[in-house]
């Protein structure tokens, strides 16, 4: 899927979104597509013009392309206004984009809401660029069109909802980008197959920033009632770290699952606070809207030399970094389907030998299981949900949940209510 998606000249509108969308699509064939007209107004924004670029490239003195959008989009500024002339290295200069300190990378830059034209290079090219006159050419449209996204509504037996999000809008680049459409597509296609889901799934593939904001202009209200937990999904394909971005206080549900999830799968992981966010968490969880959104991901945005740049490429995400990623995300999704507050049904300790628990339970006559079985019932009081009582007890909830179900089999514990 990454590999095919790469080539695509991507942005906020266009039809490299609506190509991505097709290609989702195919594999999740009840993904819907909608177009939002530009000119829309979405609390303080306004759907812009749509973007299409076919060419764009700068031929030097001596007659040859220095720079190829055909051979990597980066190259050209997002949003660049069409451009056809002859001008000096001098004029040429400013409107260049390279980075000193990565003289081999090529720069994501653009420019949505302020008309110019641009092109990006590697530090090292630039150096190099001799004096006379260079050939620009941008051939580009920015017209009345539409944003596009995708929205994938998956119905549980509750209608509160657990919110997955992800981006379209960047061009060729691997982690940043395609990593999150790509986990979050066979989440998608998980969850699909599952005989029973407790919750609905809202599931939704935009172009950042203005796509959040555009899908929650037209949602809000509903995802303010229903919505329980929600997971932003992105930078999730490399071999690196883990990340966990909270809520913009800390407190959710979402915030518990994830790090109860991390704690249990990568100790390791790496905690940052919401005041270093930089993804769509910003708008999920901007005041008004409130939603109970967090960030699970490998090496956060921002924190990695590669990101924003031609280095950000498919030998930067790896088959492993993206199951590591899919597995962690999986993970918090059944605990979420999982979670539940139960209530002890005895007073004082049970007797598990008379119920055959004893045997069923600790197979190896150890105490770990017992013990764990014990923790269980005394922390089962209707107050907990079972996420908290597997924090409290310091064990992961999915090892927990073989012990949950047999005692609730033998009327040890009983359900209380869903948490919802």
């Amino acid at each position: 899927m990454c590999v095919d998606l790469f080539p695509i000249c991507r942005s906020i509108t266009g039809n490299g979104v609506r190509q991505t969308l097709s290609y989702i699509k195919d594999l999740l064939p009840d993904l819907q597509l909608h177009e939002v007209p530009s000119g829309t107004k979405a609390f303080d924004w306004t759907v812009p013009k749509e973007w299409n670029v076919k060419d764009a490239y700068i031929i030097d003195p001596d007659g040859d392309k220095v720079v190829d959008f055909q051979k990597n989009n980066l190259h050209l500024v997002g949003y660049s206004v069409p451009v056809r002339k002859t001008i000096s290295l001098e004029e040429l200069q400013e409107h260049l984009y390279s980075l000193p300190e990565q003289s081999s990378a090529v720069p994501y830059v653009t420019s949505y809401y302020s008309p110019r034209w641009g092109f990006c290079i590697t530090h090292e090219r630039r150096k190099n660029l001799k004096p006379g006159n260079y050939h620009v050419f941008i051939d580009s449209t920015l017209t009345d069109g539409s944003l596009t996204y995708g929205e994938l509504i998956l119905p549980g037996l509750s209608d509160k909802e657990i919110l997955l999000s992800t981006y379209i809008c960047h061009p060729s680049m691997a982690n940043n980008e395609l990593s999150g459409p790509a986990v979050t597509t066979y989440l998608a296609k998980w969850l699909t197959g599952l005989d029973k889901r407790i919750f609905t799934y809202r599931i939704i593939f935009s172009p950042e920033t203005i796509g959040s904001i555009v899908y929650l202009s037209k949602n809000l209200q509903k995802m303010k009632n229903n919505i329980i937990a929600g997971f932003n999904i992105t930078c999730v394909g490399d071999n690196d770290d883990y990340s966990y971005l909270p809520s913009r206080y800390g407190n959710t549900l979402a915030d518990r699952i994830a790090l109860h999830v991390l704690t249990h799968t990568h100790p390791d992981y790496k905690r940052y606070s919401f005041l270093d966010r930089g993804g769509d968490e910003r708008q999920y969880c901007s005041p008004g809207v409130d939603l109970p959104v967090v960030s699970v991901m490998r090496t956060k945005y921002g924190q990695y030399p590669e990101y924003h740049t031609s280095l950000d490429d498919l030998n930067f995400i790896s088959p492993e970094g993206l199951l590591g990623g899919y597995y962690v995300l999986k993970k918090c999704l059944e605990c979420l389907e999982t979670n539940n507050t139960l209530i002890n049904t005895v007073t004082c300790e049970p007797q598990l030998g008379q119920r055959g628990l004893y045997k069923t339970l600790s197979m190896k006559r150890d105490q770990k299981n017992s013990k764990d079985v014990l923790n269980l019932l005394a922390y089962c009081d209707g107050s907990n949900d079972l996420i908290a009582v597997a924090d409290i007890i310091n064990r992961p909830l999915w090892e927990l949940m073989p012990l949950i179900e047999a005692l609730m089999k033998n009327n040890l514990l009983k359900a209380l209510r869903k948490n919802q």
